[in-house]
């Protein structure tokens, strides 16, 4: 496959509201999408990094300039594909959010050409999967509850809570005691706490949950194994987790006993596939985290999320619960559930008005 041209695009997303998590509040998304031109067909990707590193290293304006000056002029100029671009972005240190798009809009192409789905492509066994929620940190419980049970009423299958230091056990105990034991719950703390709130993060054991997501910083996966031996919670890795090496030390450190695979976080769709793959043959439970995405990277999503190993639900919610319209036809649950993308490539494109109206620059990069 040969590149004619590739387009970075930045467009403006507000979100419906605003998204509290212990590193910060977030009211629109900086998003940048990719879209890889070639004589056959256009691959579209977007970019996950956030406005301000904050989640990770990465940034907006960071991957947008790392792609014009690094990336994109590494590509082969003829005999491109997915697996191509992972080997020749490989000397590049970091950068897993830009290198992500940019493989993902050319494994676009490449399978739109062909006329096989991405879901096909990673080797999905079901047709829709199950979808969960993250619930950001509230000003109030009752302001918590509220949102919780208008989650529930529209169907999500698991409610994810945000939390950190001074919002943790209470509104946990609040959920529980409003929605019952049957009830699907997790919380997620972003590298919130240290090894020294041991004692207080067991506290949550006695609610039942499925998982307590990333409790340490992100670089320490010795201390996240000292703290998993002193919960009876399962410890879920996120941040800590940018390759499928890092997930074989984790699991092999005892680490964590569920894994959160963010595609963007570990440089694409392909190394989590290998991700999933390890996990599974290690009996390490999986699911796909979210970033706040657009219908582009959501469609994505749910492809992976399909796989056999991904036995827990994911973050792939609907459209509407972060824009009040998505650039892409709106995802809509269906009894807790969105169905994957059937079409070649990612399954879907941004509606043409829609893209107009929130674009707030383009540039154009010839092969």
């Amino acid at each position: 496959m040969k590149i004619t041209g590739i387009e970075l695009r930045r467009i403006a997303m507000p979100l419906v509201s605003p998204f509290r998590t212990s590193f910060g509040v977030e009211t629109d998304r900086d998003v940048l999408l990719v879209r890889v031109v070639t004589p056959d067909a256009e691959g579209w990707a977007e970019c996950s990094a956030m406005s301000e590193p904050r989640y990770s290293a990465e940034y907006v304006d960071g991957a947008a300039e790392v792609l014009r000056r690094f990336l994109i002029p590494a590509l082969p100029k003829k005999d491109v594909d997915a697996q191509a671009v992972g080997r020749v972005l490989e000397p590049f240190t970091g950068h897993r959010m830009a290198k992500a798009a940019l493989e993902t809009a050319v494994l676009d192409a490449q399978l739109r050409a062909s006329g096989e789905s991405l879901a096909r492509h990673l080797g999905a066994s079901r047709d829709r999967v199950p979808c969960g929620v993250s619930v950001g940190i509230m000003d109030s419980i009752p302001e918590l509850l509220d949102a919780v049970a208008g989650y529930v009423d529209e169907g999500y299958v698991r409610i994810k809570l945000k939390i950190e230091p001074g919002w943790d056990v209470e509104p946990v105990r609040a959920v529980r005691e409003r929605f019952g034991d049957g009830l699907l719950l997790q919380v997620d703390a972003n590298a919130a706490y240290t090894l020294v709130d041991a004692p207080h993060l067991a506290r949550l054991d006695a609610f039942g949950l499925l998982l307590i997501e990333q409790p340490l910083a992100n670089d320490d996966m010795v201390q996240h194994a000292r703290l998993a031996r002193r919960l009876t919670t399962p410890v879920c890795l996120d941040e800590s987790i940018e390759s499928a090496a890092d997930a074989a030390a984790a699991i092999s450190l005892g680490a964590c006993s569920i894994i959160n695979v963010k595609p963007a976080r570990v440089g694409g769709y392909l190394e989590a596939r290998r991700i999933h793959d390890l996990c599974r043959a290690h009996g390490v439970a999986v699911w796909c985290g979210g970033m706040l995405e657009t219908g582009i990277g959501r469609a994505a999503n749910l492809a992976l999320a399909a796989l056999p190993g991904f036995t827990l639900p994911g973050d792939t919610s609907g459209s509407h619960r972060y824009f009040a319209t998505d650039v892409t036809e709106p995802f809509v649950l269906d009894d807790g559930h969105l169905d994957v993308p059937s079409g070649p490539g990612i399954g879907v494109t941004p509606v043409p008005d829609v893209l107009a109206e929130v674009t707030t620059s383009t540039e154009w990069i010839n092969a």
